[in-house]
């Protein structure tokens, strides 16, 4: 077995040249949690992203294996629990089933679930004849003290059934093996098929009756209680009066291992970075660069961008681990399942509970997670509000000031008690942007996003053990190196941009400080200063560059700033105007801002659309703005 290319697609006629030459083409289908993308990943060699929680395949992932001189086509199609409803995934995996493309489709079940699997293996085999049932993750049946006779669910079903666990590589080649005798002709398939009538509310009945009629032929429960650990874990984690509390719990221990974690590596990546420059500024010297482009080069594009790597690549590298575990365990479906009211009352999805934990992690990472959510509106509605929630680039300004204007470490000295204030100020932050997350969501549902809740099905998989090598490499690779390349094209350009205003002078002013004095009368209405928006309007690359661009402005050092003393920024701070309301409203834009460019681009690219991208931006904008100016309002109301 062995991958010579891969691709994704919804419709593979897009992909004509990596289809042409295969010989077989084989879908693989099943319910979500079952394992499937992970068989995908076994057969084919990719690394499709898989994962403890519905959805996470929305689009037809291929690759191709080889077997006995044959080239073998896999499709991953979305996994779903039905071909009866309306959902994108579902639409997706009907469609390109009965298209007449695949010639297997491979259904995988989960072996500890088989009745409620069952139900879609009878539907698909409406649709086509040639199937084979791959019943997975029998290691945890055994464990659960489940057994299922193969030779005799493939007698009642009329197809072959093979045995696997998915993360044994080894029990694969069975299933290759048979995939292969039926794409051949030696091994036929005749499905015993449900009879459909015209009455939809019949069929689904019979299905049901069907499955359970079959599992109860099949399984051999020795231990009935087999499933009871996680009933009663569930009543502690899911109850209504430990659940949210618990939930809390779980990511104030996240942020704060990925914000105390982070200090050490950013400190190295930033000394690294200091190391290597003079090495690369001797070398654009050695060919005799011109001084202005290498000012450019060294004091604009090396500045910024390895800024913006060693502020951001850390806490990232940290936080996506964590919450990769958390997903692999299986405790995000209950961070749903305990939300999932609050956003039904906002007329969308309990999925969006998921997505916006991301965010905390990357906005970028936020809005492709919204990809699990199955109607195109309560998607829309999720990206377009992921960026209430602060993000690892907006945390270390956030906790910087909030640590200098309201933990009293200043003065008094860091402690225990200072840290603990400037963390409780930043969590109120967080429920503000939480608060402003259900709040938008409500009024789009009633505004731009017409409509109910459609409805999902908040599926509790059994807790596993997580695979440690594979969350690091999927949250690694997949996530933290994929939003830090975005974040890297939009901060080369960057880099000139803010070279460039804050070294060419006009008049013995740099054009930084033009736009800073353009934008001065309406930032004061917020509470601000020109060079703070400014620095905010520059920071669209990233969040991470808009605290050193507001220093470099207020020391005219035509670079960016690095300094790590708190006293120090402090100092500059209170030179040039800051008060208890500055810091307020610069957390609060801080928070009620634009999506950086990274962000920016993820949601053009998921919605296919400039104009929800263009309502991306502004919606958190002008709530920024009216925040701030109301802020501003009632503390000059109070003092006068």
């Amino acid at each position: 077995m062995g991958l010579t290319k891969s691709s994704t697609g919804s419709n593979l006629n897009e992909s004509a040249g990596f289809v042409a030459g295969c010989d077989y083409k084989i879908t693989l289908a099943g319910n979500p949690n079952t394992g499937k993308s992970t068989i995908f990943n076994g057969l084919t060699g990719m690394h499709q992203h898989t994962g403890n929680w519905t959805g996470k395949t929305v689009e037809n992932a291929a690759g191709i294996c080889t077997y006995k001189k044959k080239k073998y086509l896999f499709v991953d199609i979305p996994g779903t629990y039905s071909l009866m409803a309306d959902s994108e995934e579902e639409k997706i995996a009907r469609d390109y089933i009965a298209s007449g493309i695949p010639d297997v489709t491979v259904v995988v079940v989960d072996a500890t679930r088989l009745e409620r699997n069952l139900n879609l293996v009878y539907q698909i085999m409406n649709l086509t004849d040639e199937v084979i049932v791959c019943v997975n993750l029998l290691d945890e049946a055994t464990k659960k003290g489940i057994t299922i006779n193969l030779k005799k669910l493939s007698e009642l079903l009329g197809v072959p059934v093979v045995g696997t666990i998915a993360r044994k590589k080894s029990t694969l080649f069975n299933l290759l093996k048979t995939i292969n005798m039926v794409c051949t002709g030696k091994l036929i398939c005749s499905p015993n098929k449900v009879e459909f009538t015209d009455k939809q509310d019949d069929n689904v009945k019979a299905i049901f009756s069907k499955a359970h009629e079959v599992t109860d032929e099949v399984c051999d429960f020795s231990n009935s209680n087999y499933n009871e650990r996680d009933k009663k874990i569930d009543k502690i984690l899911t109850s209504k009066t430990f659940g949210i509390p618990i939930m809390i719990l779980f990511f104030c221990l996240i942020f704060w291992i990925t914000i105390v974690g982070a200090n050490y590596p950013s400190k190295l990546l930033s000394n690294l970075f200091s190391t290597i420059k003079p090495y690369f500024a001797g070398f654009l010297l050695f060919i005799k660069t011109p001084n202005w482009l290498y000012s450019l080069l060294v004091d604009g594009v090396y500045t910024t961008v390895t800024w913006i790597v060693s502020v951001m690549l850390p806490p990232m590298a940290i936080f996506f681990p964590l919450f990769t575990l958390l997903e692999d365990l299986g405790y995000l479906p209950r961070i749903a399942f305990n939300l999932d009211k609050c956003f039904k009352k906002c007329c969308s999805s309990g999925k969006q509970a998921l997505t916006m934990c991301m965010g905390f992690g990357c906005n970028a990472a936020g809005v492709i997670g919204c990809r699990i959510i199955s109607s195109k509106r309560e998607r829309l509605i999720a990206i377009i509000t992921n960026n209430f929630v602060p993000c690892n680039g907006r945390f270390p300004f956030l906790i910087t000031v909030a640590t200098i204007f309201f933990s009293g470490a200043i003065h008094a000295g860091e402690s225990l008690k200072s840290s603990l204030i400037a963390t409780f100020v930043v969590f109120l932050v967080i429920l503000i942007g939480i608060a402003f997350t259900f709040f938008i969501s409500k009024l789009l549902s009633l505004t731009l996003l017409k409509g109910k809740t459609d409805g999902a099905i908040l599926e509790l998989p059994p807790y596993r053990k997580p695979q440690i090598g594979r969350i690091l490499v999927s949250s690694i690779v997949d996530r933290t190196l994929f939003v830090l390349g975005r974040a890297l094209s939009v901060a080369i350009p960057a880099g000139v941009i803010i070279w460039v205003l804050s070294n060419i002078n006009i008049g013995g002013f740099s054009l930084l400080t033009y736009i800073a004095n353009f934008f001065d009368p309406f930032a004061r209405l917020m509470g601000l200063d020109g060079y703070i928006l400014t620095a905010f309007l520059l920071g669209l690359p990233a969040n991470e560059i808009v605290l050193p661009i507001i220093l470099m402005c207020y020391t005219n050092a035509g670079t960016l700033v690095d300094m790590e003393n708190i006293q120090n920024i402090f100092n500059i701070l209170i030179s040039n105007g800051w008060t208890i309301v500055t810091a307020i409203n610069v957390m609060l834009f801080s928070l009620l801002h634009f999506p950086c460019g990274t962000t920016l681009l993820t949601i053009k690219k998921e919605t296919g659309s400039l104009k929800w991208t263009a309502i991306s931006f502004l919606i958190p904008t002008v709530c920024g703005i009216l925040v701030c100016m109301f802020t501003n309002l009632i503390y000059h109301l109070i003092i006068l």
